[in-house]
């Protein structure tokens, strides 16, 4: 099966499906195996140095497992395609995140910020519970652009780059940073291998994601945003990510925000226009129109191949 068959077909599951039941996903397994392995290895009591090679350790316990099964898989070729399809259908989320802002949107529409409020805190990890219905938006459209490129756009590739084995690594270090990738005394120095990990899979793929949404939207705004704001944001790859987003929507996201009880004064960045319950829309689409320009030039180099 072609690349961009396996592909499209993976795409057309995700999004006629959105993403598996937690029963039925594999993902959920694999943070309990992680779950496990962190209850063997953490302990707080020891320095810094010993905590990095305990994080060190548990990435290497629960990553080789995994990616090792892949090489036991059966070598026919229609169970190959099949596994193939499911395993990018499993990694990718675009379906997912759009219910989700989709969800927001609808409070929003009908004036129930408390159910916004409770909504958007699914898909982000600030306090909620003191959000304006300006912070709502704000929040969610910077969810849609940073998960567009973690949840689709990395894992495709990934899966271009290296096939099953690159797709299958990048989604289960995703899920470990996410995980472990906490800036707070419990994670600072364990979750340090999974976060930088995450970090080098993610930075290829974070600026392609960040060009694109350039190209389809404000061009000029988004590559002005991307050069003199993404490094104000705490993180090297979300932030291209955002601020590209941001300026390509014409919108002025960011601003201060409430972690963990502590106020953090988070830098403005992107565009002029102040975010309408309409830009939530926008930006999905934005996410949706980056994923169908990369199909069609997969597609095309697929062709000249």
């Amino acid at each position: 099966m072609s690349l961009t068959l396996t592909l499209a077909l993976a795409v057309t599951l995700d999004y006629c499906l959105g993403e598996p039941r937690p029963l039925y996903h594999p993902l959920v397994a694999f943070g309990k195996w992680a779950t496990a392995v962190e209850k063997g290895l953490l302990h707080t009591n020891h320095s810094a140095v010993g905590q990095k090679i305990a994080g060190v350790l548990a990435l290497s316990c629960v990553l080789i497992p995994c990616l090792a099964g892949l090489f036991y898989l059966p070598n026919e070729p229609i169970l190959h395609d099949m596994i193939d399809v499911l395993l990018v259908y499993f990694c990718i989320a675009a379906r997912s995140l759009q219910q989700h802002a989709q969800a927001v949107h609808t409070a929003l529409a009908t004036d129930d910020l408390p159910l916004a409020r409770s909504q958007v805190s699914k898909i982000v990890s600030r306090e909620c519970e003191q959000m304006t219905v300006l912070d709502v938006r704000r929040a969610t459209i910077e969810s849609v652009l940073e998960n567009g490129a973690d949840a689709i756009f990395a894992p495709l590739v990934w899966f271009v780059l290296l096939g099953p084995f690159g797709i299958l690594l990048h989604r289960l270090a995703n899920t470990l940073d996410a995980m472990w990738g906490y800036k707070n005394q419990r994670y600072q120095n364990f979750g340090w291998a999974a976060a930088r990990l995450d970090d080098v899979l993610n930075w290829l793929p974070a600026r392609l994601t960040a060009v694109s949404y350039a190209a389809l939207g404000d061009y000029r705004q988004g590559l002005f945003a991307w050069r003199h704001q993404a490094h104000l944001l705490d993180s090297p790859n979300a932030g291209p990510v955002m601020a590209a987003g941001a300026g390509a929507l014409n919108l002025e996201l960011g601003g201060p925000a409430r972690y963990h009880g502590q106020l953090k004064n988070k830098p403005w960045f992107g565009g002029q226009r102040t975010p309408e319950n309409s830009d939530i829309m926008r930006a999905i689409r934005l996410v949706y129109a980056t994923l169908g320009l990369w199909l069609g030039l997969i597609a095309v180099a697929e062709s000249l191949i």
